[in-house]
This record gives structure tokens, sequence and C-alpha cells, in this order.
């Protein structure tokens, strides 16, 4: 089954971080680009013209002159590339080496990458500096329907695997504050949810994990088990913009004895009122940050 993703111009300046306007003169005085026409005449681009792009994107950032790259078959450019790619690179250019391997499906590839800067940096500052920026990026177009769902589904259970197992990594340590974490119903992206769990394991929390889609009288049911004095949840798609005031508001009456943290799509930069136990997050840098300010307690023994 092949796969068709058709991109604009601009799309392809979101990703490849070069401006439509040098795109262009790029098409005209090299052919770098060969534009298709539908049939009401709109030029649009494929996942050849992207990779090709992304590519060149990276080379020219790494200061290969432009007529160099234009005389380099697609084969030669790719080995160059990869060469780069092993060695030590800038976040940007990883990002454009990620979306590359998103396009071909590139599995080896993508695990390749993501595991060097594991061992570099860390995995908390890989998902901070690297895959959160990626994954926004290539988000507006996942938004827009110029990536296909395959590709979103490729990537976001590659990431959910290597959360997994950096989760389970994490030893448990006594003290520290319980932190309940759900996705609402109807809600299926994990991956934000799955790195705060990260981030608050990670600074000698507890997490209790129910993960998506959880109805609210399970929700509930699990809080007045475990008694959490924070619940975190993520909304991206699921409930909706015009619903989402008065979910907060209920959610923040349900739990009123509890601190609550809401981020995601739905709730950055929209025109919410806050009820006093709910706290917007507008960056996963920002529970980092309110990780650090939470004492940790060690239980006696």
């Amino acid at each position: 089954m092949s796969i068709v993703s058709t991109y604009s111009i601009k799309d392809l300046e979101q990703l490849s971080g070069i401006k439509a306007h040098t795109l262009r003169i790029w098409e005209q005085r090299y052919n770098l680009l060969s534009p298709k026409r539908t049939d009401t005449n709109i030029r649009y681009y494929d996942d050849d013209d992207l990779k090709l792009i992304l590519n060149v994107a990276l080379l020219n950032d790494n200061g290969y002159k432009i007529s160099k790259i234009a005389s380099m078959s697609f084969q030669e450019l790719r080995e160059e590339v990869v060469k780069l790619t092993d060695r030590s690179l800038t976040h940007d250019d990883q990002i454009h080496a990620l979306t590359i391997c998103m396009i071909e499906m590139d599995e080896e590839r993508f695990d390749k990458v993501l595991s060097t800067n594991i061992l570099k940096i860390g995995f908390e500052q890989t998902m901070m500096n690297i895959i959160y920026p990626f994954m926004s990026k290539i988000g507006v177009l996942w938004q827009t329907g110029a990536i296909n769902p395959a590709q979103e589904h490729f990537i976001s259970n590659l990431v959910r695997q290597k959360l997994i197992v950096a989760i389970d990594g994490q030893v448990s340590k006594p003290g520290g504050k319980k932190f309940l974490l759900f996705l609402p119903e109807g809600e299926l992206h994990e991956i934000s949810i799955l790195f705060a769990a990260f981030l608050i394991k990670n600074n000698g929390h507890k997490v209790i994990y129910l993960g998506q889609n959880t109805p609210n009288d399970d929700l509930l049911t699990v809080y007045k088990l475990h008694k959490p004095e924070y619940l975190l949840t993520v909304i991206t798609t699921s409930p909706s913009s015009e619903y989402i005031q008065e979910y907060l508001d209920a959610l923040a009456e349900r739990f009123s004895e509890t601190q609550i943290i809401v981020s995601g799509y739905q709730i950055v930069g929209q025109d919410l009122k806050f009820p006093s136990n709910v706290k917007a997050m507008h960056y996963i840098r920002q529970l980092k940050d309110q990780l650090e300010e939470i004492e940790v307690v060690p239980q006696e023994k």
C-alpha cells in the first residue's frame, strides 16, 4: 500500500525552516524541486520533494554550498546526510533527521537517532530538546492532514515504546506526593502524559497512571482509593474547545480538595477561566520546574 502525503510550499517551509521565497529561487535556479499540479492548477509537493528539501536544509545548515548540493545525486545526498547525523549535530538537524525517518517510515534509523541522543544527553534532555520540538513541528501538519495517519501512528508508537521503557527503568523512592494521571474520555494522545509520568517519577513522586480514554466514574473510583494530592491531564482533542470550560469547571468541583494540572492543545493559548484549584501548564518545562519546587519528604522507617 502506498502512502501519499501532499504538501504546500508553506508546509515545506514549516518543516525545513527554509523560507518559501528561497525554495522558489532554488527551484528555478537549480531545478531542485519539481512541483506537481492539481486539476485546478494548484502547486503541491510529495514525500520525495520533502525528503529532498530536508536533506538539502541539513547539508546547507552545515556549511555545504547550495550549488554543490544541487549537483549531487539523491543517493550521494543521502550518504552525506547519514554521515552527518552519525556525528554530533544541532537539535534542529536531529529534528530534520527524525522527519526524514518518519516520511520513509524507517524504524531502524529513527531508533538510532533517538538512542544516540539518549546516550549523549540523557533521556530527559532528548525528550525536551528533540522529541517535543519535532512532534510539535509535525503536529501542525497532522492537524491539517498533510501527513498521513499511518506516519503519525508509526512515530507515536516508537516514541511511546521509548517512554514506557524509560518509566519502567525508574526506581521508586520512598516519600513524595501522589499524582493521578489520566486522559479524558475520547482522548487518545498519550505521549505528553507518559513523559509527565517519567518526570514525576524521576523527581521522587508516585504516579498512578490511568492512561487513555478514562471514564469519569473510573477516575472518581481510583481517586477515592488513592487520595492523590495532584491530578494531571493533557487535552489534545477531547473534549473539544466548545466544551472545555464546562469540563474544567466540573473537574475542579468534583476534585475540589486536589490541585489539578491541565495542559494540551485545547488548553494552551485558549481564552479560559481556570478555577482556583486548576493550574494550566503551557510547556512541559513548566511541569519540571513545578516538580522541583515540591518537596519530597522521606518516609519514616
